[in-house]
């Protein structure tokens, strides 16, 4: 089992829930660097953006376990089965385009999981008329503080990146055991049966190196994805997690001390059945809200009130004014050069 060797610095993302679209562009970003077309990766999506409340990907993740328990115990969940997972569709391109019959012919699925994909249940939400609603929630490898995948790799395979607190993995120290896939409450590790050996997300770390933010921050064309580290005082990450305590941890009761952050979603007021508004509620409960991000979100949910009708009134806001993000640059911390200057070999 591996032990955890405290990072310097730690590299933090948070994401804004109320300028998130669900049009993931973080995703593609994503997929189109990692792991690209690498045989055996076709089901894997680093960066997912899955409709709350919702099944999620994979399907039901909260429920298969992981994570350390109330006596920080480790905690082995169980494997996401491929059908789970979703994805790594084939279709019959080649008959509808080449084979001259395409009128007769339409576009259908050969091959793949028949019951889930990344976004099966996209849009759909909960709630009834008039009052549905749903939020979108990117997600991908938390690099936690206490990583759970390090501790159950059975190969020292795992480490935390001692200039940024990134958890990344020595594939060639690898051996395909899938105890980190047990082991993470999150979900996001993926199994390459090509290669024998798990993959996630390595927070772009290569671009990193060189200055450049990650490809789901710098994308984001929402302006809602942030990026720096925890230390930095100057940086839009630090001010919304400890200095206005806007931005949190999802699932935090899952014990790894995850480094992904989220300002949650303020909601439209709920509607009487006359269609009149009922101004003292919330259209998303807060119950809902509180199991995603804890007992902390109300407080949070009240100062992004508070900061919100302070921005109405006229008077100056420094959360609002970050959130709003006037420069998209401020969103990038520490990474700020440009990709397209980098000659990558």
């Amino acid at each position: 089992m591996g032990t955890v060797v405290p990072s310097k610095r730690q590299l933090a993302w948070a994401f804004d829930l109320n300028k998130c679209i669900g049009c993931q562009t973080c995703s593609v970003a994503c997929k189109v660097l990692w792991p690209g077309d690498d045989p055996g990766t076709e089901q894997m999506w680093w960066m997912t953006v899955n409709t709350q409340p919702g099944r999620g990907t994979p399907r039901d993740w909260e429920s298969m376990g992981g994570g350390y328990d109330a006596d920080d115990k480790l905690q082995l969940g169980r494997i996401a089965t491929e059908e789970e997972i979703g994805g790594g569709w084939n279709f019959n391109y080649d008959e509808v385009l080449h084979s001259g019959r395409g009128r007769d012919v339409h576009l259908e699925k050969v091959s793949g999981s028949k019951s889930w994909g990344m976004n099966w249940d996209e849009d759909e939400g909960a709630g009834s008329f008039p009052n549905a609603y749903f939020f979108y929630l990117p997600r991908l490898c938390n690099h936690c503080t206490q990583p759970a995948c390090l501790e159950a790799c059975p190969n020292d395979a795992i480490f935390k990146h001692a200039d940024t607190g990134l958890v990344l993995r020595d594939e060639e120290k690898c051996k395909g055991a899938q105890m980190c896939r047990r082991a993470c409450p999150y979900k996001k590790i993926y199994f390459n049966k090509m290669r024998n050996v798990s993959q996630h997300c390595i927070g772009c770390f290569p671009r990193i190196e060189q200055g450049v933010a990650p490809a789901c921050v710098r994308q984001c064309p929402g302006r809602a994805a942030f990026v720096g580290f925890l230390d930095d005082a100057g940086s839009i990450v630090h001010k919304l997690v400890s200095k206005w305590k806007v931005a949190l941890p999802l699932h935090p009761e899952f014990g790894t001390h995850p480094n992904v952050y989220y300002v949650p979603p303020l909601s439209p007021a709920p509607l009487h059945e006359d269609g009149s508004f009922n101004a003292a509620g919330q259209r998303i409960p807060p119950d809902y809200l509180e199991k995603l991000f804890g007992s902390d979100v109300h407080g949070a949910l009240d100062v992004l009130r508070s900061e919100l009708d302070k921005k109405r009134r006229g008077q100056d806001s420094d959360v609002m004014d970050a959130l709003i993000l006037y420069r998209w640059k401020d969103a990038l911390g520490h990474l700020t050069r440009d990709p397209a200057e980098i000659v990558w070999k």
